[in-house]
């Protein structure tokens, strides 16, 4: 027989059945050079007002990743309770360590978040992170936003997106929500490798979940941080939780569930992308070229899009290496 897990040592530092607004952290012991008997303090917020559903909203669950940062401290300054029913659960910085140090992965144990749930009580920090987000927060919630973009490598078409799932009454219930937070995009997603991620348990727990993509390039422009802050606000009335409608505006609905969507790169050198993100692209044309950058005077290679589309995501750097993700062509529905 498994042995029965030991306790998570993350403390918060306010509460969670309360009436009000309260901020305050979730403290993780975290011995290390700089701090002996220190902790990782992680940002948190619980706005609840009586009984309702329960919203869980994270961000920079990959650390160089802004927008869910910018728009859930936006949320977390402005929401009052007396404008909702139930309660909110804000965590900007879901991956601390990481966000603080601009990275994907956290400086303190080189752990990606988004790979290691569900995490373990006994492990890593990052492993003790998605250990109690998983056992303790998700079991809160209703509805489950984890905002994300495409870091310092990536760039997206800004998009929310709902998986395909084995229930088809929790996948229409993820759609609507997605369809809610009407990004411009909006993306019925099949990912690459589920194991490790936090979508994964989460939809696998019986939460209703939105994820996003709203950019990318290590950092956030006014027209993603407006779509994150807007979005939010509409799942939260979608959910009942804030009052009103949402505000509903033209979404063009893409899927990668099928085909040769995702291009990944073979060779290094610099990269040419001949299309811009939400260009349309056929199979057979051409989608990038990589120069060498070793030499002057050599032919490119030119990559093919391997299905028809839409541009719904490329390489950010100039430079490029075998196993990169090149571009992702997704199918306009």
């Amino acid at each position: 027989m498994n042995a029965p897990l030991p306790p998570n040592p993350i403390v918060p530092t306010i509460p969670f059945d309360e009436d009000g607004a309260h901020f305050g952290y979730l403290r993780l012991p975290a011995s290390r050079d700089e701090s002996a008997w220190g902790a990782v303090m992680i940002p948190i917020a619980v706005i609840r007002n009586g009984e309702g559903p329960t919203a869980l909203l994270t961000g920079a669950n990959h650390g160089d990743e802004y927008e869910g940062p910018i728009a859930l401290q936006a949320l977390a300054h402005e929401l009052k309770p007396d404008e909702i029913a139930g309660r909110v659960i804000i965590v900007p910085f879901m991956n601390t360590p990481a966000f603080h140090a601009a990275r994907r992965t956290s400086p303190l144990d080189g752990v990606n978040l988004n790979r290691c749930f569900p995490g373990r009580p006994d492990g890593s920090t990052t492993e003790k992170i998605a250990d109690y987000f998983l056992r303790t927060l998700v079991p809160l919630a209703d509805i489950v936003l984890d905002y994300h973009s495409g870091g310092k490598t990536l760039d997206f078409v800004p998009f929310a997106a709902a998986h395909l799932l084995d229930s088809t009454v929790q996948q229409e219930a993820c759609i609507a929500a997605m369809q809610a937070f009407n990004a411009p995009y909006s993306m019925t997603l099949r990912e690459i490798d589920p194991v490790g991620m936090y979508d994964t348990v989460v939809e696998e727990a019986g939460k209703t979940f939105v994820t996003t993509e709203l950019g990318g390039g290590g950092s956030a422009t006014a027209r993603s941080a407006g779509i994150a802050r807007r979005g939010v606000r509409n799942l939260l009335k979608h959910a009942g939780i804030l009052c009103g409608d949402p505000e509903i505006g033209p979404s063009i609905a893409i899927d990668t569930t099928e085909g040769d969507c995702f291009h990944f790169c073979e060779m290094r050198g610099m990269l040419e992308l001949l299309c811009d993100l939400g260009d349309p692209v056929a199979k057979g044309d051409p989608l990038a070229l990589i120069w060498p950058t070793d030499r002057v005077g050599a032919n490119p290679v030119a990559i093919q899009a391997r299905t028809s589309g839409i541009l719904a995501a490329r390489h950010f750097p100039g430079l490029i290496n075998p196993g990169d993700c090149l571009a992702v062509v997704a199918t306009v529905l």
